[in-house]
């Protein structure tokens, strides 16, 4: 009996692992054609405020695609948010899909992230169904995309990543 719970915490484990960041990184790890724009998106965030990509026009952008259910999303939020509200020279955004891959609908979000203390400078964008983040091809939560300032989809990339490798990758990128 004992060596079944043992497999079953085991089996649980990775599996909840596997839900946050599915693959290997490096078959995910994505450098894109240098003419490849970003696509562009139009979203609403938590206040009913339109973003779109074009907005953020001449400016670069970093963009995380998170979940609320993953536990490694959950884990950064504090730390992202400390970005956002920090004077850098590009423009933090993160993105949720409501209703995509196991997301809580849009109301049941809205009020679950009314909760949450660790984000108050964090601007969440709101991608209904997930179409953003399909275009993104977005494999795994969390997800880093870097947008140059010309709009060009610079890397995605799959997984933690901490501000000090944002900030240096957004040195070589113009």
């Amino acid at each position: 009996m004992r060596r079944i719970m043992l497999i079953a915490i085991a089996l649980f484990t990775v599996m909840a692992l596997a839900a946050c960041s599915s693959g290997n990184s490096a078959s995910q790890d994505k450098e894109t054609a240098s003419e490849q724009s970003a696509p562009n998106f139009t979203l609403t965030d938590l206040n009913g405020k339109t973003h779109s990509l074009k907005d953020y026009a001449g400016q670069k952008v970093y963009v995380k695609f998170w979940a609320s259910w993953c536990s490694i999303c959950l884990a950064g939020l504090e730390e992202v948010n400390t970005l956002a509200k920090e004077e850098q020279d590009f423009v933090v955004l993160s993105v949720v899909a409501p209703g995509y891959k196991n997301e809580k609908d849009t109301a049941a979000f809205k009020k679950w992230f009314s909760g949450v203390e660790e984000a108050p400078d964090l601007t969440v964008l709101l991608d209904e169904g997930g179409k953003v983040a399909e275009q993104f091809q977005v494999r795994g939560y969390p997800t880093s995309a870097y947008i140059d300032s010309s709009g060009k989809l610079i890397q995605t990339l799959p997984g933690h990543v901490g501000n000090e490798q944002i900030i240096e990758k957004f040195k070589t990128i113009q």
